[in-house]
């Protein structure tokens, strides 16, 4: 194989992340506070394969990590008092088996224990880094726009927590960690939210694009298309020239 075939290889392996990758955002466009993701490529210089007068060294195609949109996505009224949305910066806290996590998915419920928690039954923090327990029978559940918990009615109103937010001064350092949760991969610790903006019976939708993530979806399987083409032109070329080689000889 020379190095033509191997760097289309590369290029190949690369557009099929990509596609993974769309893909998946596709999959996540009705997902909860989903954020888009894009692959990052790079040059990876090698020496090649073998030399004949050719370029020194071949220039590779490489992923370079994934990129990631944390723009708002947005808001859309459910009137379930456990759904939540954070119009602005942060992010709700929760534990998890792992450790602490974050998300932007609001889709809360209680637990069979009261516990205030995730779909997945991770229990959503407050403020403290404590467990939010509601009692059902103590009346309806409030959640102010500061992230203030409250029960009751008139006079029997009780104050039970506070939502946990957390902001981070470098979004780069947060990683996928499944069901929709991030961890924090930096060494630098996430700050309390100052002045959070928590709407209750609200979620925020995923900030995917599906019109654009479909025209991507196109162009990576075209540019893949194209590829193979060449690969399979300048393979042929070269089982030719050893054909004709064959022939002088």
């Amino acid at each position: 194989m020379d190095n033509s075939l191997y760097v289309g290889l590369s290029r190949e392996i690369v557009l099929q992340q990509q596609m993974d990758i769309v893909a998946n955002n596709i999959a996540n466009a009705d997902t909860s506070g989903f954020k888009v993701e894009a692959l990052q490529t790079a040059e990876d210089p090698e020496r090649p394969a073998f030399t004949l007068g050719g370029p020194a060294p071949v220039k590779f195609v490489a992923s370079n990590g994934v990129l990631r949109d944390f723009g708002q996505g947005a808001l859309r009224r459910t009137d379930s008092p456990f759904d939540l949305a954070l119009d602005g910066p942060g992010f709700f806290r929760v534990q998890a088996a792992g450790g602490e996590r974050y998300t932007r998915d609001g889709r809360f419920r209680l637990d069979d224990t009261g516990r205030l928690a995730t779909q997945a039954g991770q229990p959503v923090l407050d403020d403290g880094g404590g467990e939010i327990v509601l009692d059902p029978q103590k009346g309806p559940v409030t959640i102010g726009e500061d992230g203030t918990v409250s029960q009751g009615t008139g006079k029997d109103i009780l104050r039970v927590a506070k939502i946990g937010v957390a902001t981070f001064s470098n979004l780069s350092g947060l990683e996928k960690a499944g069901d929709n949760l991030f961890r924090n991969t930096s060494n630098v610790a996430p700050t309390p939210a100052e002045a959070p903006h928590v709407r209750q019976g609200m979620l925020e939708a995923s900030n995917v694009n599906p019109i654009l993530e479909m025209t991507r979806m196109i162009e990576v399987s075209r540019a893949y298309e194209q590829m193979a083409k060449m690969m399979d032109t300048q393979a042929d070329l070269s089982a030719r020239a050893v054909d004709s080689l064959g022939k002088v000889q």
